[in-house]
């Protein structure tokens, strides 16, 4: 079935009490953020716009600083931006001026200052490979479609070999078939590397596919994380054939009821001491309750349970 992390290995990303509020005189945004990720872990997060993941995103990169909560990277304080987070926005975010290779050699040597002219092309090109963009190397982003320039942005980010790769909403202003592929890719890298990915969507489907765990966040303000739903699905699960997996359509139906419903009784509720209780653990794939793990997948003292679909 699924990849569980062993419940004796330490986290590798802590993040603990998490709150940012921009003015005194308003709620804020979200507030009391508590989860962990393990190394190779993929983690998806959904919610409605407002909520704050993208601004969990760049505090976990080190671009935005939280009003409270902290955040602890393999045993170190994040407290700025580093080469150990790559980042791929939205927006592909290349600069124009430079080709393909060159775009990418600009990250490298920020990893690797000391390197030769050929080390630099080398390592690059390795990671163009990947993506499939080889032929492409001299090209200007111009000359390039949407999923090809997303494709550099993220060969640009595996190429500074960071210890967790963030993601916000890397897909979302492509076509669906452009879209599948570039998934296909990232699962593909993810698989040979182990990297540890933090992701934003807003596709279910999506998260289903690329996630061990998602973390279903509550609508602002004052959002905090309701639910992290465990991925059953077997982690070599295929974009054409998982749909024929039963568990498939329980945790899709999970979902899209958390999104469409219960994130919305979640803010009728939210001044409601019950609203903030712990995360819930759900395997909303499984047809029984399983035992998990000790650690309660990383998160202290969570309620575990299984939900219908």
């Amino acid at each position: 079935m699924w990849n569980e992390t062993p419940s004796n290995e330490a986290p590798f990303v802590k993040v603990e009490g998490l709150t940012k509020q921009y003015r005194s005189d308003l709620p804020p945004v979200f507030e009391n953020v508590s989860f962990s990720i393990h190394k190779g872990e993929f983690i998806c997060i959904i919610g409605h716009s407002g909520c704050g993941k993208s601004t969990i995103l760049n505090a976990l990169a080190g671009l935005e600083q939280a009003t409270r909560g902290g955040i602890v990277m393999a045993g170190k304080e994040v407290d700025g931006p580093s080469l150990d987070r790559g980042v791929v926005f939205q927006s592909h975010a290349l600069l124009p001026w430079l080709s393909v290779e060159d775009n990418i050699a600009f990250a490298v040597r920020s990893r690797h200052p000391r390197w030769s002219r050929n080390q630099v092309a080398e390592h690059g090109a390795r990671f163009l490979k990947m993506v499939g963009l080889k032929d492409a190397e001299k090209k200007k982003p111009a000359e390039l479609s949407g999923g090809m320039k997303q494709r550099v942005g993220i060969a640009r980010a595996f190429a500074v070999e960071p210890k967790m790769l963030l993601m916000d909403e890397p897909f979302g202003a492509l076509d669906a078939l452009t879209r599948g592929v570039i998934q296909d890719e990232l699962l593909r890298i993810c698989a040979d590397t182990r990297q540890t990915v933090f992701m934003i969507t807003h596709d279910v489907d999506e998260a289903i596919l690329l996630a061990d765990k998602i973390l279903l966040m509550s609508n602002g303000p004052r959002a905090h994380i309701a639910e992290i739903v465990i991925n059953t699905l077997p982690r070599d699960r295929q974009r054409e054939t998982m749909h024929h997996d039963p568990q498939f359509y329980r945790l899709r139906n999970h979902l899209v009821d958390f999104l469409v419903h219960r994130s919305k009784q979640l803010q009728v509720n939210r001044n409601l001491k019950a609203a903030y209780g712990e995360p819930v653990v759900v395997r909303p794939g499984l047809d029984s309750l399983k035992v998990v793990a000790s650690r309660d997948e990383a998160i202290p003292a969570a309620r575990v349970a299984t939900r219908p679909a």
